[in-house]
């Protein structure tokens, strides 16, 4: 009873009794919290079911990572910003055709004309594709080859060959090989397989035009400083084509996985699909490589004859990845997964987020890791670089109608064909570069100055191809042209 002589109470020892415990005690499961983070760092995932390269449904890889597969779920909810993203009803999207009917008049005579609609998620890149009125005309099966997991199909066609099966492909109607797919009970869109090995998780491409297209773009002098595992391969002996599975650097994969899909290429009936990398990846050097290209007959290349003017047109796709490499952050070796799935806490996980979606919608983690400035900052900034390449675009969309209306002016006034050979080819130089960043999803901001470049051209050449036409668009006008 000293401590007590001492003026200690019993109650006070009492106090100290439970305050040590409690203390011990919360130490204790610190400590233990701190063991299991660490053991469950250690252990990513526990593999519960096996996943193979036949594996399509992103469901049963959810089992073994169900993090991921979570967010990958949230691709499924509507995602608006101002230039983009679901802007429709639940059934399906809002056209942009009827929001800016030029691009309906500049796509006359191609399927765009009839159903060309705002984006949606990774969840809807199949059903939408099936869904849309553009599959009433005929399409090629290679347009599954970005909107499906689609490689077990094509080991079947090619008897176990990939690559032969891909090139194959193109030889089937969309609605035919659609039903082999839905047959062989593979009918997901692009899922986990398409961009993991199943045994080991690592990053990897699988799509063939993929393959086909950086080893064209390795093999060609363009310049690539975002690409420096490309350059090495240059600096080497070239015993073996690049591989980007094998000489890709782990930052590169992070945008190789995106480039397998968000680019322009050809894909129709005529010849397998291709990437128009051979040249270069900017929108001018595309260009040349396509008007290098012959088909299989020898005629030019071109995707559709414009149904009013007779132009040979080329169609460009939806080329992020070839935007992104003319611009800042793939200079600064900043990747597709950066900024469209960013890193997330998850415990004591770090996760790629696979909810992909516009970063304007996940600013804090997407943007402000780098960019050390408010949100409403970086938003406005965003905004302004968006805005000037919209007001840009609309421009250009004017200026392309007031060609066509020169051209059928012609038309009609008695121009032969010989005598529009300008203006036409001035249509396709225009339309091409116009729907270069009408295609692409960023308005313009993966690389800001390109795209206000290949705008500036494309309102430049509809222009010319206007006033080129016009020497013939009233009677007695050919008698002019000619006597200047």
């Amino acid at each position: 009873m000293k401590i007590l002589q001492k003026g200690w109470s019993l109650l006070g020892v009492i106090a100290l009794v439970l305050v040590v415990g409690a203390a011990t005690a919360a130490v204790t499961a610190l400590l233990m919290n701190i063991a299991e983070r660490k053991s469950e760092a250690k252990t990513p995932f526990v593999r519960l079911v096996e996943v193979d390269e036949d594996t399509t449904d992103a469901a049963r890889w959810g089992v073994n990572w169900p993090r991921q597969y979570d967010s990958y779920l949230r691709t499924a909810l509507p995602t608006k910003t101002r230039f983009g993203g679901h802007g429709g009803s639940e059934a399906l999207p809002e056209q942009k055709i009827e929001r800016d009917p030029w691009l309906k008049r500049m796509f006359l005579g191609y399927a765009f004309s009839l159903d060309y609609r705002d984006r949606r998620g990774h969840a809807y890149m199949l059903a939408d594709q099936e869904e849309t009125e553009r599959i009433t005309k005929p399409q090629s099966g290679s347009c599954l080859h970005c909107h499906a997991s689609i490689m077990p199909l094509y080991r079947t066609l090619g008897d176990g060959d990939a690559m032969k099966g891909f090139e194959e492909s193109y030889k089937y109607s969309y609605q035919e090989l659609n039903a082999k797919m839905h047959e062989m009970g593979h009918a997901h869109p692009v899922s986990c397989v398409d961009c993991h090995a199943p045994d080991t998780m690592q990053l990897r491409v699988t799509r063939p035009g993929f393959i086909h297209g950086i080893r064209a773009l390795a093999e060609s002098d363009a310049p690539v400083p975002h690409l420096p595992s490309v350059q090495q391969w240059r600096e080497g002996d070239r015993a073996k084509p690049y591989d980007p599975n094998l000489d890709g650097t782990r930052t590169e994969m992070r945008s190789y996985v995106c480039g397998q899909c968000h680019v322009e290429y050809y894909c129709a009936t005529k010849m397998p699909l291709v990437f128009p990398w051979g040249r270069g990846l900017d929108a001018t050097q595309q260009e040349q490589f396509w008007n290098e290209t012959k088909f299989p007959d020898g005629e030019q290349f071109f995707d559709y004859t414009h149904a009013e003017t007779g132009a040979k047109i080329l169609k460009a796709q939806h080329p992020e990845y070839e935007l992104w490499s003319q611009g800042i952050h793939a200079r600064s070796g900043v990747s597709c997964a950066d900024c469209h799935m960013p890193y997330q806490r998850d415990g004591s996980s770090k996760v790629s987020d696979h909810w992909v979606r516009s970063p304007l919608l996940n600013v804090n983690r997407a943007c402000q890791t780098c960019h050390h400035q408010p949100e409403a900052e970086i938003l406005a900034r965003v905004d302004q670089i968006q805005g000037r390449n919209y007001d840009l675009l609309q421009r250009g969309g004017v200026a392309i109608v007031a060609l066509i209306d020169a051209v059928m002016a012609a038309k009609a006034a008695g121009a032969t064909e010989e005598q529009l050979k300008d203006a036409l080819e001035f249509q396709r130089k225009a339309q091409w570069r116009l729907d270069f960043i009408a295609a692409e999803n960023s308005m313009g901001f993966h690389a800001p100055q390109e795209a206000a470049k290949v705008l500036g051209e494309a309102i430049d050449y509809a222009r010319q191809g206007e006033l080129a036409a016009l020497r013939f668009a009233a009677p007695g006008a050919e008698a002019v042209a000619q006597a200047k």
